[in-house]
């Protein structure tokens, strides 16, 4: 027998070797069990599901990729992957008492393409499947649900993240901070997220829909704390984790470190490329409200200028683009790199593979493997030609209406340019005016492609002899 932690409750479960589910005896939960080849492992996963419980799910992330380092089969790590992922944390239901999911980290995408669960279900067997595709699909629908309530919230130009409460249930000091910049602020005109304030109203519902749509759509966030351990609170790290992942693929948005009290070396290690303000010096809150005036009046400003020109909100249309394109990035960088990793797996089973179809299967793995390359190049064209639209926006704002025209019509690619020895521009090129250009090498082409050809046929002879040897001697 086994005793390994209830993943739900934190209850002792007893199963036998080789079990792939077992039913919590404290709360009754059926849930799937990884693969416990020692006590080294056992201990991992303890620790990983201990911090997922706790919703420290980045501290739980990073032992799940060690585990899964380990042993890349494993279906049950990939599955606690996608927990983390979207934060998923598991609450007694108080009419039924049984264990629901809850989403913490809502995505722009549903569970059922993530790439870690359709790693889950392929290393599956069939017991763990079917409990597997039945969570996903009840998190699926809980995360329509969040998206439906959070598209209807109004935009918010401020997300004050700070920490309500002590571990006493008192409160503190910071908020008693963020109420001064929340009034400070709304008075300034500014629609500011502050939870104190916001969520007073929003009693019987979930949280998550209007923290989703608010970190979504602020262009400043102000983390306030008076302690290190304050910033390092689970939920206050929950929120400005989220925005700074957001702020990776969108550089309109920006995120200002607040503290007193406190040596700023001992703020959190991301913070250390932004810039701080020490709350105590005088001045600090007309500081604050100068650069948000700047920063947000400026990107008001810009649009009306452009909408003038245009003849429509541009300033609006940039913004929704730059969160769209960023989001986008986000998507593409997460395929490719579960597709990297689904060719590491690969390559483990290439190198274990032995015996008479040991030939046979190389084949059929390494055409797999060809076939990821492939759509990790064409995943990668995409996320460059949204990273090249990114970088022209930025740098000339007054010709979006171009940049709209490329975006919808296909038949435009863009390419680089040199300028002159320093700068590079880029210049749209209708694919038109390509083939003429490429039909004058076609002849070299032909020729290229022949000799390579030639080039893989003596390879190809070559390997088939050595192979010959390795299997007659």
């Amino acid at each position: 027998m086994i005793t390994f932690k209830c993943k739900m409750c934190g209850g002792d479960l007893n199963f036998e070797v080789g079990a792939s589910v077992a039913t919590c005896p404290y709360c009754g939960t059926m849930q799937t069990l990884p693969k416990l080849s020692d006590s080294r492992r056992a201990n991992m996963y303890e620790r990983a599901n201990h911090y997922r419980r706790l919703n420290e799910y980045d501290k739980a992330l990073e032992i799940y990729e060690q585990i899964l380092h380990d042993d890349a089969t494993d279906a049950e790590v990939y599955w606690s992957l996608v927990l983390c992922q979207f934060g998923i944390e598991y609450v007694e239901d108080p009419s039924s008492h049984k264990r629901i999911p809850t989403v913490n980290r809502t995505q722009l995408y549903s569970i059922l393409v993530n790439e870690d669960y359709k790693s889950a279900l392929k290393y599956a067997d069939g017991k763990q499947k079917k409990i597997y595709e039945e969570e996903a699909k009840t998190i699926d629908g809980i995360q329509k649900g969040i998206l439906l309530i959070s598209n209807q919230e109004k935009p918010f130009d401020v997300f004050i993240c700070y920490k309500e409460t002590d571990y006493n249930g008192r409160r503190t000091p910071d908020s008693v901070l963020a109420t001064d910049i929340y009034h400070q602020l709304t008075n300034e005109g500014y629609n500011v997220f502050f939870s104190r304030i916001t969520l007073e109203d929003k009693l019987g519902y979930q949280y998550e829909p209007f923290i989703f749509a608010a970190l979504n759509s602020a262009r400043v966030m102000l983390v306030i704390g008076t302690k290190p351990e304050y910033f390092d609170a689970v939920w206050v790290k929950n929120e400005w984790k989220r925005y700074l992942a957001l702020m990776k693929n969108d550089r309109s948005r920006l995120l200002i470190p607040c503290y007193r009290d406190m040596d700023p070396y001992d703020l959190p290690e991301e913070f250390s490329t932004l810039q701080s303000q020490d709350m105590s010096k005088i001045g600090f809150a007309q500081d604050i409200l100068h650069g948000i005036n700047k920063l947000l009046s400026k990107q008001t400003v810009e649009g009306q200028d452009k909408s003038k020109n245009v003849g429509i909100n541009d300033g609006q249309f940039l913004d929704k683009m730059c969160q769209l394109l960023g989001t986008q990035l986000s998507i593409y960088d997460s395929a490719i790199k579960n597709k990297k990793r689904i060719i590491s797996e690969i390559e483990i089973e290439i190198a274990h593979n032995s015996g008479f179809f040991k030939k046979k299967n190389r084949k059929a793995d390494e055409a797999n493997v060809n076939q990821l390359l492939e759509e990790i190049d064409i995943i990668s064209r995409k996320s460059e030609r949204i990273k090249l639209f990114q970088a022209f926006i930025q740098r000339n704002p007054n010709d979006q209406r171009k940049w709209i025209d490329y975006a919808l019509d296909d038949s435009i690619q863009p390419k680089r340019e040199e300028k002159d020895a320093k700068e590079t521009s880029i210049q749209m090129v209708p694919l038109a005016e390509n083939k003429k250009k490429k039909a004058g090498c076609l002849p070299y082409l032909v020729v290229i492609i022949v000799g390579f050809l030639v080039l893989i046929a003596i390879l190809a002879i070559y390997e088939g002899r050595l192979d010959y040897l390795r299997y007659t001697h």
